[in-house]
């Protein structure tokens, strides 16, 4: 009898012990799963839901991190190349079309600097239909070289002590460069269409005498313009600057 309560002790002891066993695997098992859900849902970038830990936060500039945006925008690209001016230009510069017959300040800057005069040219001057009382002095080159027909030409009609005056509008962009052969031309106005202008008389006689580059008189042998009948002139007496087409001297 004693013998019988032993042997069911000893097997209560071990299916306690095996429960035990059990219960603390169990319990292992169920941490160790937590623990790894625990660890799934705290590592980032596993879970196709969970934010961007950026999110929300400025997108950097390209070659630049976020938040070192100093506010400013980059100086727009102008073609030159940078520095004190020891460098050249990055792209091909291009001579300036008018460099030789340009005036800058009213003085030629090109490389055609002999004046047009009466040693190196002939000058004409005839009557036009249209407009009224208006005559067209050309100037031909005659010479082996260029040369400048400058401002426009001092006229003398008859014993006349001074010039008449220039029509300003009629200022080219540039100075009239002349060429072995070629011509320029000035619009000369001797009397107004409506009467209106005092002094008036006529002549045959012609003079004209050519400014040099400076500006500041004539230069030069003048020429005689000879005239096939007599002209009619008045205080209303203008002229043109000289130009490289006839039309334009004639437009004023």
């Amino acid at each position: 009898m004693r013998h019988l309560r032993l042997n069911r002790a000893a097997r209560t002891s071990a299916l306690g012990t095996a429960a035990l066993i059990a219960a603390l695997s169990l319990t292992a098992c169920q941490d160790g799963g937590q623990a790894a859900a625990d660890a799934s849902v705290a590592t980032p970038g596993t879970s196709d839901t969970q934010p961007s830990a950026d999110a929300g936060a400025p997108a950097p500039r390209a070659g630049g991190a976020a938040g070192s945006d100093s506010g400013e925008d980059s100086a727009p690209d102008t073609g030159q190349a940078s520095g004190s001016g020891s460098g050249s230009a990055t792209g091909p510069t291009k001579a300036d079309p008018a460099a030789a017959t340009r005036q800058d300040g009213g003085k030629d800057t090109g490389p055609v600097t002999r004046a047009c005069d009466g040693g190196n040219s002939k000058v004409t001057l005839t009557p036009v239909s249209r407009p009224l009382n208006h005559m067209l002095l050309t100037v031909t080159n005659t010479g082996s070289t260029a040369c400048n027909a400058y401002y426009y030409p001092f006229l003398r009609f008859g014993e006349a002590q001074s010039t008449p005056p220039v029509i300003e509008e009629s200022k080219p962009q540039a100075v009239v460069t002349v060429l072995p052969g070629e011509s320029a031309y000035a619009g000369v106005m001797t009397s107004s269409a409506d009467g209106s202008g005092t002094g008036g008389y006529s002549t045959r006689k012609a003079v004209v005498h050519f400014q040099g580059r400076d500006g500041s008189g004539s230069t030069g042998p003048s020429a005689n313009a000879h005239l096939s009948k007599a002209v009619y002139v008045d205080s209303t007496l203008a002229v043109t600057y000289w130009q490289t087409d006839m039309d334009d001297a004639l437009m004023y």
